[in-house]
């Protein structure tokens, strides 16, 4: 049982939180300059003024400090290459999902599911898969369930403390 929990939840949440922090961390740390320089193409936003270089920037560190701290105190050395992958598909995929949006008129704030809580999670997947040490399947299943909720869940809470202007 022990060895069906670790499969199951520990691995899965190890292998994940990586790309979970540098997802959230432009949240807090966010602001500033907007990555594309409020630059437009073809009369829209590439990215939009949500997307800055400072919440990418402490975006990449957060996951990547996470995925060294945790390639140590798991003594799983592979962890912090995996991390870093993790840590720029997950942005990566969020920005893929925001010129998207733009290019199909969606303004910025506007929820569009499965691009707004999966995208991340599966360019973070791509990403990292040529490393392998995936979870198994039922622990990737674990993780894209969990994703849906913790994303609903840390997004009312970062509106609620007012980190965000819209709760979703």
């Amino acid at each position: 049982m022990p060895d069906l929990l670790y499969q199951l939840i520990l691995y899965p949440l190890i292998y994940i939180f990586p790309a979970y922090v540098s997802n959230g961390a432009p949240v807090i740390f966010g602001g500033g300059m907007p990555l594309d320089f409020n630059r437009r193409l073809g009369g829209k936003p590439i990215f939009g003024s949500h997307k800055t270089i400072r919440g990418l920037v402490a975006g990449l560190l957060s996951g990547i400090i996470i995925a060294y701290v945790e390639s140590i105190a798991f003594q799983m050395p592979y962890l912090l290459a995996i991390g870093v992958l993790l840590s720029i598909g997950t942005h990566f995929g969020d920005l893929f999902g925001s010129f998207v949006k733009r290019r199909i008129g969606t303004k910025e704030g506007v929820s569009m599911p499965f691009m707004d809580q999966y995208l991340f999670l599966l360019f973070a997947f791509i990403f990292a898969f040529p490393l392998g040490n995936l979870p198994a399947w039922y622990g990737i299943i674990f993780i894209i369930i969990l994703t849906g909720v913790l994303h609903k869940g840390t997004n009312i809470a970062a509106y609620i403390m007012k980190l965000k202007n819209v709760p979703w």
